[in-house]
C-alpha cells in the first residue's frame, strides 16, 4: 500500500525528474512529508533506480529537518490550532495521534520514543514521535536525540526492505 502511494507522490512529481537531480528532489520532498517521511522517500529512490548511497544522505536530511521545529514549536501550534474555526478537525485529529500512541512513549521514555520512530511501522516515524514528545513536554533536546537514533535505524531498516540487501546478503 505504502509503495502504491509513494509511487503516486512520484508522479505527481514527475516533472521533476526532467531535471539534474530530478530525482535527488523527488526523494528529497517525500521524505520531508508527515506520514511517509524516510521510509517513503527510500521507496521512492529505490523506485526510481537512485543509488543506496545518495538515497540514504539525501532521505535522512529529509526526514530530520521538521523534527526540531515540531518539537520546539508543535504544542504551542496545537493549541492555536484547538482555538481556530479552521483548523480545529486537524487538531483533533492531531490529538488522537497523540493519544493513540503516547502509552508507548510515556512507558519507556526516551527509549520508547527511539523505538516508536525507528520501527518503521504505520502511523509511527519522526513526526508522530515528536508530536507526542512535544505534547508530553519531553525534554527537547534527549527527543531530539531520540529522534536522530530513531531515524538512523528506521533508515537501516528500511534500506534493507527497499533496495532488497537482505536477498543479496542471504542469497
Amino acid at each position: 500500500m505504502v509503495e502504491k502511494i509513494v509511487g503516486a507522490i512520484v508522479g505527481l512529481f514527475s516533472g521533476f525528474l526532467t531535471i539534474p537531480f530530478g530525482k535527488e528532489i523527488v526523494v528529497f520532498i517525500i521524505s520531508l512529508m508527515p506520514i511517509l517521511e524516510l521510509r517513503g522517500g527510500l521507496i521512492a529512490a529505490a523506485l526510481l533506480d537512485l543509488g543506496m548511497v545518495p538515497s540514504y544522505i539525501i532521505s535522512i536530511i529529509g526526514n530530520v529537518i521538521p523534527v526540531p521545529f515540531i518539537l520546539w514549536f508543535m504544542s504551542s501550534i496545537l493549541k492555536w490550532m484547538r482555538n481556530s474555526k479552521h483548523f480545529a478537525k486537524i487538531a483533533k485529529w492531531l490529538d488522537g495521534k497523540v493519544e493513540k500512541n503516547k502509552a508507548q512513549i510515556e512507558k519507556f521514555g526516551f527509549w520508547g520514543l527511539v523505538l516508536f520512530v525507528g520501527i518503521p511501522l504505520p502511523g509511527t516515524g519522526a513526526w508522530t514521535g515528536c508530536l507526542i514528545a512535544s505534547v508530553l513536554e519531553m525534554n527537547r533536546k534527549k527527543s531530539f536525540l531520540a529522534a536522530m537514533i530513531g531515524i538512523f535505524m528506521a533508515s537501516i531498516i528500511m534500506m534493507i526492505l527497499s533496495f532488497g540487501l537482505l536477498k543479496n546478503i542471504i542469497g
